[in-house]
């Protein structure tokens, strides 16, 4: 039988070891569904497994696209359906794991098919949000997509630009494209019962300790200079890469406009909003997701 277990969970939940054992006990293949971590030459500011752990169980999708690059979700739901099958040749275990809740949904539920954004809309709604901020973005959206801008974070900005410059490029929203929506490639596997779905859902003042305890790992372990590289670039701030948790509050300390206390903190404070939002997202999305506290994870 082709079964599939996916294994959702906001950051720093535990997630990777928990992929880990089970790789061991199962015959696993470990595939990424984390939309930061898709991206090289930042292993270390975005939490990708060590090379220790590379090596001890098979590992697809991290660190494979550059960060000039977005990854939408319906391009890595066909990466992640591929994988999935060269599993299954292989008579392995496909376990796909992740933070980025919207990768599954576009896997298991589909997603609708808009068409190619032109770039110089792409270029100027980007431009827009970084001149006037997100929120000015989402209040204009929710001029003409209501359902869009009351399920997306004022500042979420990658998706806020997505979803204005679609309706600028088509005069469609985009809560009416998703209404068009094709099925999931692995939506007939769930519906035949061989998907297995958890989300890892600790404690939040456990997760908190954990967001923060992490951070302070990652500098001493040389995110610094992971950013530096990154910056050296000159890559558009608005890329997902460089909105990646951390890397605007580092910096911001290397273009002298924090001290390094400061960023530290600054990052650690994002980190714990978005494990927040994250918790309240799973909560609502994944309802007939079975849920485990950090308390059970091992059992």
């Amino acid at each position: 039988m082709k079964q599939a277990l996916f294994i959702a969970g906001p950051t720093a939940s535990g997630k990777s070891a928990l992929s880990l054992k089970l790789a061991s006990d199962m015959n696993g293949v470990i595939i990424n569904a984390d939309s930061m971590q898709v991206y090289d030459g930042m292993r270390i500011v975005t939490a990708c497994p060590s090379k220790e752990d590379e090596a001890a169980a098979p590992h697809r999708l991290y660190r494979f696209l550059d960060p000039i690059e977005v990854c939408s979700a319906a391009f890595w739901a066909e990466k992640a359906m591929a994988e999935i099958e060269a599993a299954w040749t292989a008579d392995q275990m496909p376990i796909v794991i992740g933070g980025t809740g919207m990768y599954f949904k576009v896997l298991l539920e589909g997603i609708a098919h808009i068409p190619d954004i032109a770039e110089d809309i792409r270029t100027a709604v980007r431009a827009e949000c970084n001149e006037k901020g997100s929120p000015h973005l989402h209040a204009e959206l929710a001029g003409y997509d209501v359902p869009t801008a009351e399920r997306l974070f004022p500042g979420d900005g990658q998706r806020i630009c997505r979803a204005v410059e679609v309706y600028r490029a088509t005069g469609k929203p985009l809560s009416d494209w998703h209404k068009e929506t094709a099925p999931g490639l692995m939506q007939a596997a769930d519906e035949a019962g061989l998907v297995s779905k958890m989300v890892l859902n600790p404690e939040r003042d456990i997760l908190y300790d954990r967001c923060n305890r992490r951070f302070d790992m990652m500098i001493s372990e040389g995110a610094l200079c992971e950013v530096e590289e990154l910056l050296a670039r000159g890559l558009d701030p608005t890329l997902p890469a460089m909105r990646a948790l951390g890397v605007p509050s580092l910096i911001a300390f290397l273009r002298d406009e924090m001290t390094i206390e400061e960023a530290a903190e600054d990052a650690k404070m994002q980190t714990r909003r978005f494990a927040k939002r994250q918790l309240t997202w799973f909560r609502n999305q994944f309802s007939n997701w079975q849920r485990i506290s950090a308390q059970d994870s091992e059992s």
